[in-house]
């Protein structure tokens, strides 16, 4: 593709080219020194921006081939660090939002495939430490605005139990008396959002009641499964209104003196694919890309928030995706996984796979992060993360240590946010998982795939696929050339090593400060 001049020279500084004079020791002024020293003492605010079903080949700052605009976080991306070789825990949605929360793999649980369906029980016990719990025990105010989708204990009309499970209605559901076990039990102050904006009940959820009683039941031309829903519900409504409240959120908490934690999982571009009126037709890639461009969007009016209300320079935000694209291009609110390429675009970039695949197109994800005066504008890194981090990095933040009983899977990635040179990369492996409960485990540029490699959203994989796979990541980014038979003592190590991450329990080594 033929990029302009304006925009080939952004997208090399978001790769960090021509940024060297940034990083020049010894040129803080003393005003700025004071300034930064202000900011180091004071706890910051921190706002984590999950995206559902976007592709680490979206954006355009890390795809010069991309077909949808994304000018805020191309912008964000050149104000704070890119990640080049992030990832999630899972490359399904349940299993990430778990890892994200917990700080520990979500096979550790009952969930050991696939994603929660409607009406499903809570996922995370009730004594598990959270990030919002951690961070509420060091004085901040938690919120989660958006799609929770990790369960809750809905109350029924006639005493039985509300029958969880695919394209179960929930007929016996009680709307009117709150719902127990929801994210307002896990760690949060305030919650408002959609359990998933494809599933019943199809209305908004705020704290531990539904904001409205639905009352009519869902069209079969609406797109999602059975249920009822409030009179009048727009699909294309749902990122709107959760941007609203998002920016609300922010302006309320300008003035209240104490440092907050937003946690801000969005509903898009995942299904229902569902533009609002102002993004359609604004990208090159369908309805798809449409919608992509609408969370670049929200993403920017988080951003102007914490400008506007005086924020920015003391607030960490960070953007990521809780697994890859699909690929479907927006038909019908949907489309065949992998149609979106029929505009020439592809969510994966140069990664093999989709979403739920082990390969790394299922979970190798954007993620940006931006806090001013700790992060130098236009970083990049190849340092490889995981969700799995969140609640790690936070108490180092803080200065805080975790318990040894939360947070088993989680590590500090601090020192690779702020910029710092490592002597080694971060000391552990990380482990991943598809949607069809296969494992790979990945250290340093070695990658091990126990399986076929796909999660089942494209198929079951190819017989021609071997059953063991071994990849050079630093030189085989797309997975082509399989090296199990080169180098059988890796397979052999990281095998060991997989098991042994898996009987212990946790990944992070006891009594660690990591």
């Amino acid at each position: 593709m033929q990029i302009p001049v304006r925009s080939r020279r952004e997208f090399l500084e978001a790769l960090g080219i021509g940024a060297v004079s940034l990083a020049v020791p010894g040129c803080m002024t003393a005003l700025e020194r004071s300034s930064h020293h202000r900011r180091s003492t004071r706890k910051p605010n921190i706002v984590f921006i999950l995206a559902d079903d976007m592709g680490y080949g979206d954006l355009a700052c890390q795809n010069p081939d991309t077909k949808v605009p994304t000018p805020n976080l191309d912008r964000f991306a050149r104000e704070g660090i890119r990640f080049t070789d992030a990832h999630s825990p899972s490359a399904v949605c349940t299993p990430t939002r778990y890892g994200i929360l917990t700080g520990r793999y979500c096979w550790r649980t009952r969930l050991k495939t696939g994603v929660f369906g409607p009406w499903d029980p809570p996922l995370i016990d009730q004594d598990r430490l959270t990030v919002g719990s951690f961070l509420k025990q060091h004085g901040y105010h938690t919120a989660c605005i958006g799609k929770w989708h990790l369960g809750w204990d809905w109350p029924s009309k006639d005493g039985k139990p509300v029958k969880a499970g695919w394209n179960k209605p929930g007929w016996n559901a009680d709307f009117i008396h709150p719902v127990a076990n929801g994210p307002t039990t896990r760690g949060f102050d305030y919650y408002f959002g959609t359990d998933v904006p494809n599933f019943p009940p199809y209305c908004f959820i705020e704290n531990d009641r539904t904001v409205g009683i639905p009352t009519v039941k869902k069209p079969d031309s609406m797109f999602g499964s059975p249920g009822l829903m409030l009179e009048g519900w727009d699909l294309r409504q749902i990122l709107p209104g959760l941007q609203k409240k998002a920016v609300e959120y922010i302006n309320q908490r300008a003035g209240a003196g104490t440092p907050f934690f937003l946690y801000f999982p969005l509903t898009a571009p995942h299904t229902p694919i569902a533009p609002a009126q102002a993004f359609q037709r604004k990208s090159q890639a369908g309805a798809y890309g449409d919608f992509v461009h609408q969370v670049d969007a929200v993403v920017g009016s988080v951003l102007d928030a914490l400008k506007r209300n005086g924020l920015a320079e003391n607030t960490l935000v960070i953007f990521t995706s809780d697994n890859g694209s699909p690929g479907r291009d927006g038909t019908n609110m949907n489309g065949a996984v992998n149609s979106v390429r029929r505009f020439g675009h592809n969510p994966s970039y140069i990664y093999r796979g989709i979403k739920a695949d082990v390969w790394d197109g299922g979970h190798r994800v954007p993620f940006i992060a931006r806090w001013p005066g700790r992060i130098r504008p236009r970083s990049v890194s190849a340092e490889p993360i995981c969700h799995v981090d969140l609640m790690a990095t936070c108490a180092a933040i803080l200065g805080a240590e975790l318990p040894d009983d939360a947070g088993q899977d989680s590590y500090n990635i601090l020192p690779a946010l702020l910029g710092k040179k490592l002597d080694k990369p971060i000391a552990r492996a990380i482990v991943h998982h598809s949607g069809n409960g296969m494992f790979a485990i990945r250290r340093g540029k070695w990658k091990l795939i126990l399986g076929r490699g796909s999660g089942g959203w494209s198929g079951k994989g190819k017989k021609t696929d071997p059953p063991v796979q071994l990849y050079n990541m630093h030189e085989d980014k797309s997975e082509k050339r399989n090296l199990c038979a080169e180098h059988p003592e890796v397979v052999e190590t990281l095998t060991k090593l997989l098991e042994k991450y898996r009987k212990q329990g946790r990944s992070r080594p006891l009594g660690k400060k990591v």
